[in-house]
């Protein structure tokens, strides 16, 4: 696991937990002690994190929202295997909505071989990728720049997309829980994601398998608000019943 998986992983269990234990890191991550207090250190230098006696928490008052640096590394099988799943519901034409993220991301990469599509994100990533195919109308929304996730947010973005209808949006999430329903770390992208459900005909959630059973401080919309959630087959059976027929799986290469 290269340093910046690793320290992927050690924000994802932050976001998740509010702490961690830098001796079960050790343990379970398969490095000595030595590396998860580098790694801890260098969390804190960047403003991610603070310092407890034996681990850490996330810094108090701030987003605990995860750079797309680190986000692009994580799960990458997990995301290409949903990302193809998902671009398999884009017909020649369509209107879609690509919200920000990595899996997002990914989508795009997937839709590059579909004719004559209308692409609207609050992406910026997203946004320059689409920008190099030709075929492709690209539609950007204002609003205010989210830096460490190259996102647009705020009223601009959520007034744009109120002109706008789309067959689909592919929206990411930080957390899904059955009774929770979906949810987001950043309190300042929920208006925007709400606008992003009420654009589109038909709204599936990306989501790999780790996000599942979780709760992340916002609400973004309950789970029969959305057509599919659609994840890895990483996550048992068992547990995608329990969100009432709404979760897809898609089979990654090794499956």
């Amino acid at each position: 696991m290269s340093a910046t998986t690793r320290r992927g992983e050690i924000l994802q269990r932050l976001h998740v937990d509010g702490y961690v234990e830098a001796k079960v890191l050790s343990r379970e991550l398969g490095v000595d002690a030595s590396t998860i207090r580098r790694d801890l250190d260098t969390l804190v230098r960047s403003g991610q994190a603070e310092r407890t006696h034996g681990g850490a928490r996330p810094v108090t008052g701030a987003s605990s929202e995860i750079p797309y640096a680190v986000k692009k590394t994580e799960r990458r099988p997990e995301k290409i295997a949903i990302a193809r799943r998902a671009a398999q519901h884009v017909a020649d034409g369509d209107t879609v909505i690509l919200d920000s993220g990595s899996t997002t991301y990914q989508v795009a990469l997937e839709l590059r071989h579909k004719a004559d599509l209308t692409i609207i994100t609050n992406d910026l990533r997203i946004g320059k990728y689409v920008a190099t195919i030709p075929a492709v109308r690209l539609l950007v929304t204002g609003g205010e720049l989210l830096g460490s996730v190259f996102t647009l947010v705020g009223e601009r973005a959520v007034d744009f997309l109120s002109d706008y209808s789309a067959d689909w949006a592919f929206l990411g999430a930080d957390a899904i829980d059955p009774t929770a329903g979906i949810t987001n770390t950043n309190t300042l992208e929920v208006p925007l994601k709400r606008a992003i459900i009420s654009a589109a005909a038909r709204t599936v959630v990306l989501a790999d398998s780790s996000k599942f059973g979780h709760r992340a401080l916002a609400k973004v919309a309950a789970i029969d608000e959305v057509e599919t959630i659609l994840t890895d087959s990483g996550l048992p059976s068992d547990q995608a019943e329990r969100y009432g027929g709404k979760v897809a799986r898609a089979m990654m290469a090794d499956d």
